[in-house]
This record gives structure tokens, sequence and C-alpha cells, in this order.
């Protein structure tokens, strides 16, 4: 009888506990400062040498449609906007929490890649984060990062020179706009912790075993989407993350049936400091040889 106590109990909570509603973990702003660090061994490492200039800074607004549902959304640009017609463009999609502040070092980390603005870095809230407009749903980011494609695009950035890369969350609509292409084609796609899919989540985040579609609505399924993917693929990902366990990674990357890939187990990598663990040199080393391959 105690058994079946706690397990109506635990039902009960799971029910009303739906895994949609707590993927996004927003923080608004009224100003961004982007100078935070969410990577304490990677605030270590970085230093003068990895600041950008004001003047390659650009913060600037951006239209997204999600079928209907507009919603003004923010976006940073790294780099000289007179040279997005010719050079490499890294699309950086950032994790679920917060908003861009977290996830400048990160960015600007990605801008000294190969040596300081090599390539360009753009980078947005979706909407109901930071700045931007709007409430946070599944077919708004995919519309929200499809709007900063359809930027750099307009920009006039080409196929080949588009590189996607997704962190956590991010993940999610750097597999589906390179799966599945509207705007730009990307050339390369970058994974650093991905999620395998909602499903595998949300059993991960249940104590007892149930269908996932009882209390999940997202369609999210990266595992499944990167079998579409023929793009040159680099999978990131830390042994010791406990937030999105290694095996959401591993299936992924098993799943990828595209042309070359990468692979980077990160040991003692947690969820959030697999850079600053692999170390500053060698994680901007590793990143060239692969966009460079």
């Amino acid at each position: 009888m105690r058994i079946l106590s706690i397990i109506f109990i635990a039902f009960t909570a799971i029910s009303c506990l739906r895994l949609d509603g707590n993927l996004y973990n927003p923080t608004k702003t009224d100003q961004y400062l982007l100078n935070a660090f969410t990577d304490g061994e990677l605030q270590q490492q970085m230093h003068d040498s990895t600041d950008i200039p004001d003047s390659l800074i650009s913060l600037f607004t951006l239209q997204s449609d999600d079928n209907g549902d507009k919603a003004t959304i923010y976006a940073v640009y790294i780099g000289d906007m007179n040279r997005i017609a010719t050079d490499t463009v890294i699309m950086y999609c950032h994790g679920n929490a917060a908003n861009m502040d977290n996830y400048w070092n990160r960015a600007e980390l990605l801008a000294n890649v190969g040596h300081k603005n090599r390539f360009g870095v753009l980078m947005i809230d979706y909407r109901g984060y930071g700045m931007s407009e709007g409430n946070s749903t599944e077919s708004g980011l995919y519309a929200d990062v499809n709007a900063a494609l359809g930027w750099l695009k307009n920009m006039g950035l080409t196929n080949e020179r588009l590189i996607m890369y997704g962190f956590s969350m991010g993940t999610a609509p750097a597999t589906e706009l390179t799966a599945n292409p509207t705007v730009l084609i990307p050339s390369k796609l970058i994974l650093e912790s991905p999620f395998a899919s909602a499903a595998k989540m949300a059993q991960d985040a249940s104590y007892i075993s149930m269908p996932e579609t009882y209390f999940v609505d997202l369609k999210i399924d990266n595992a499944e989407e990167i079998k579409k993917v023929q793009q040159p693929f680099l999978w990131i990902h830390g042994v010791d993350d406990t937030f999105l366990k290694i095996e959401h990674g591993e299936l992924v990357s098993k799943n990828y049936q595209g042309v070359y890939k990468v692979e980077k187990r990160v040991p003692g990598g947690a969820h959030s400091n697999v850079p600053g663990i692999m170390g500053l040199n060698i994680y901007l080393q590793f990143l060239k040889d692969f966009i460079e391959h």
C-alpha cells in the first residue's frame, strides 16, 4: 500500500509539471551588459587579448514571425557587418537559461577562433528572453533563429559560409534548421551538450516510468532530425554532465549519417563549463580545425 501511495503522489506531481513549460528559463533585462561569465574555468583563462573592441559589437533588433505571432527580438553581431558578404559566420544558439548577457563570453570566444574576428558571430535572445518580446515556445524558437538567418542572408551571407553552433537547448534550432533549412543551408553543424529528445529529457527527469507524451508537448527530437543532416558534424559533451547526461549526445552522434563527424568527450566537463575544462587554446584550436577541415 505504501508503494502504491508513493506512485500516486509521484504521478500527481508529474502531471502538474509539464516539461514544455519548464524547458525555458529566461531572465528579462532592460539593458544588456554583455560581460557575464557562466563558465568559471573559462573566466580565469580569458584575458585582454580575447576582448572584442566596441566598434565590432553591434546590438540591434530583428522582426520574427511565427505563423502570424510576431515579436521583436534582440541580436548581437560580433565582427564587421560590412564583411558579412565575404566572411564566414557562426550562428550561436544559446541555452535555455538567462539571456544573451550570460552567454556573451561564449560568443566572444567564438570570435577568437583562428584569430580575432576571423569569423563573424551572431547571437540572439529568443522571444521571452532578455529584451526580446513575446513568450517562449518551440515554434517561436525556430522562427527566431530563422529570422536571424534571414538577416544574415540579406546582408550577403551564403550557404557555404554559415556555421551553426547550438548549445544545450540551442541544439534544437541548430539541428532543426540544418536538417530542414528554409532560409540558408548551413555548411557545418556544431552541437555542444545536446539533448536527444524532449521525450528522453522527460524520462530522465521522472522517478517512475510513464509514457512521455503524458507530460511533454514538445516535439523536439534531435536524435531523429540529425539523421537528415549530411553536412560535417561536430559533437562536444562533458563526460560528467548531470543536467543532460552524455547518453543524450551519444545517441545524437550515433544517429548521424552524414559525410564527416568529429566527437569530443570532455572528462571532468559538466554542462556549462566544457570550453573552460578543455582549456582556452585547445578549445579554440579544436573548433578551428573542424571549421577549416
